[in-house]
């Protein structure tokens, strides 16, 4: 499925995975362009649709993208991770099933004026996803202590270089205040081995920023085990990783709530009290085909990791 705005990825596994139910309510927790609730909507005339987004621009292509289904989905503006708002809004307890694409959409990484990546040049430092935010990346490049910088670039981009990459950071800032993506580029390209030069070198530190900025994990393990107890029996949850950072946490909060009783085998009886809520559809995540890989190189690092609820 092509999208002006963005190209859904892994859209006939999303699918299948929810096994969408007649009159279901599902969730999208970020609709990006619409791309998968138009499938979805597409696919089942009887179901519901509630969907969130911090990204204005984002919402604004989802609403063009779905206005011929008006009347069975309502889009709110605001991180997934306060659904409980969106859903008392809406009057609802439990859905049959939810979404939550946690990649940053082609048209972010293309548009230059957002300064997501580190091939739009001249381009601010932004990389905010909700830009009603005062916080940019502007404010971590020219703001962020040593110390801090070195975190956010080891334990977001998994950055092995983060200790030359912030000392020339910080001695070209002494200098100025850096300004554009281009300038935080040719600092990161300067600070790696010759060999590991001009090969995307920069792209882990800008994303090390860009989850920095957005507070991408901040709050997702907490969001992800709530969201699951919010499927009714038999719901399914399917989440969209793109970094081994958020995969990891979806794989354990996964792993926890498919964990039946911890007490030791000899125990006569239970005392934990810990029962299995969900299910694992699949042992292992699912991965784009080559097909799609061919057409969407982006596909390449998607996890899709699906799961259905077993206890109400």
């Amino acid at each position: 499925m092509k999208d002006a705005y963005h190209c859904p990825i892994m859209v006939k596994e999303v699918l299948d995975g929810l096994n969408l139910k007649n009159g279901g309510v599902y969730y999208d927790g970020t609709i990006g362009g619409g791309g998968h609730s138009f499938a979805l909507l597409s696919a089942n005339p009887t179901v519901r649709l509630i969907a969130t987004d911090k990204d204005g621009d984002a919402i604004e292509a989802a609403e063009k993208k779905l206005s011929v289904y008006a009347g069975r989905y309502k889009i709110y503006r605001t991180d997934f991770k306060r659904f409980e708002e969106v859903f008392s809004a809406e009057g609802i307890q439990k859905i049959d099933g939810y979404l939550l694409d946690l990649g940053i959409s082609s048209h972010q990484i293309d548009d230059e004026e957002r300064g997501f990546a580190y091939k739009n040049g001249n381009a601010p430092l932004d990389m905010r996803m909700d830009r009603r935010s005062a916080f940019s990346a502007y404010d971590v490049v020219n703001g962020y202590s040593e110390e801090e910088l070195k975190r956010i670039l080891r334990d977001y981009g998994e950055e092995q270089y983060a200790p030359s990459i912030v000392r020339n950071l910080i001695r070209k800032r002494a200098q100025g205040e850096i300004r554009t993506c281009r300038e935080l580029e040719e600092i990161i390209e300067a600070s790696v081995p010759a060999k590991y030069r001009y090969s995307a070198c920069a792209r882990k530190t800008f994303q090390a920023i860009r989850i920095e900025v957005n507070g991408e994990l901040e709050g997702l393990k907490e969001c992800v085990t709530a969201l699951t107890r919010r499927l009714k029996k038999g719901g399914r949850a399917c989440i969209l990783t793109f970094h081994s950072l958020e995969d990891r946490i979806v794989k354990q909060v996964f792993r926890d709530l498919s964990t039946a009783c911890t007490c030791p085998k000899e125990f006569p009886v239970c005392v934990c009290g810990r029962k299995q809520e969900i299910e694992l559809v699949g042992r292992k995540p699912l991965t784009a085909s080559e097909e799609e890989i061919n057409e969407n190189s982006r596909s390449k690092s998607a996890k899709l990791r699906i799961a259905e609820k077993i206890i109400e």
